[in-house]
């Protein structure tokens, strides 16, 4: 593991027991200073526990233990007090608002690096690494469709799943906003098994729209349109069927 220099925020409190999640989050700020300095100022009053540079330096900025201030309002399986249960990584980027990039090589082998060390720490399921998007999906877009998703997955840290095109065809003609029926019940019922705040039941209304987006950032960047076409639904079930396992593997263990 590559050195982490402390740099301390007074943006923290305690927390209630051990984390078990990793969400990930762009900076979304025109410049690396700028976003270290408001994540360090008291008046701010938010924080994360890591900020990772594009050139690959680490800044730790809360104590894993201590409750850091970068989530807010969200839910991802049930648990609404993200900022309790998790720690979080602002990855240096300006954004959608301000230029939204690549993530460079020597950045993404830093994030690979701690998620390795804090998982090494901490009990943390693959699938509750998420980003600030999944939890907040009407609030937030970060890291977003451009953050190597896929790569930290086959390094070990996070689900994916690539269908096969049989899959994809066998689901037939997409889904998208006012429709409604079984194909929906079904959809939102998924989305919301993996961990989303949407509810069961309902039409594909705003809400599910922006969850499919949400989904579509993680786990099928190519197209992120809110449309809940065949090879969205089948990413979907297959990313369940992971975490399904995953999750009666720790059950046995």
């Amino acid at each position: 593991m590559r050195a982490v220099r402390d740099l301390p925020s007074p943006n923290f409190d305690a927390r209630r027991g051990p984390p078990d999640m990793l969400v990930l989050h762009y900076t979304g700020m025109e410049t690396a200073g700028a976003a270290i300095a408001r994540l360090c100022d008291p008046s701010a009053r938010v924080s994360a526990h890591y900020v990772v540079d594009e050139d690959g330096s680490i800044l730790r900025l809360v104590p894993e233990e201590r409750r850091a201030w970068h989530a807010g309002r969200g839910v991802w399986q049930g648990e609404t007090d993200c900022n309790a249960a998790s720690i979080g990584v602002e990855i240096v980027n300006p954004g959608h608002e301000f230029g939204y990039r690549d993530f460079p090589e020597a950045q993404v082998a830093a994030v690979l690096e701690l998620a390795a060390d804090i998982r090494g720490r901490w009990t943390i399921p693959d699938a509750r690494i998420i980003g600030h998007s999944d939890l907040a999906p009407d609030r937030k877009q970060d890291p977003g469709e451009r953050f190597p998703w896929k790569r930290l997955a086959v390094e070990g840290h996070g689900l994916w799943f690539e269908p096969a095109e049989e899959r994809i065809s066998a689901l037939g003609a997409p889904l998208g906003p006012g429709d409604d029926g079984l194909g929906v019940i079904v959809l939102r019922a998924g989305l919301h098994r993996l961990g989303y705040g949407l509810q069961p039941g309902g039409d594909y209304d705003d809400e599910t729209r922006i969850t499919v987006e949400a989904f579509q950032r993680h786990w099928r960047p190519t197209r992120v349109d809110g449309v809940a076409d065949g090879e969205t639904r089948a990413t979907l079930m297959g990313v369940l069927q992971l975490a399904t396992a995953e999750s009666v593997t720790g059950v046995l263990s």
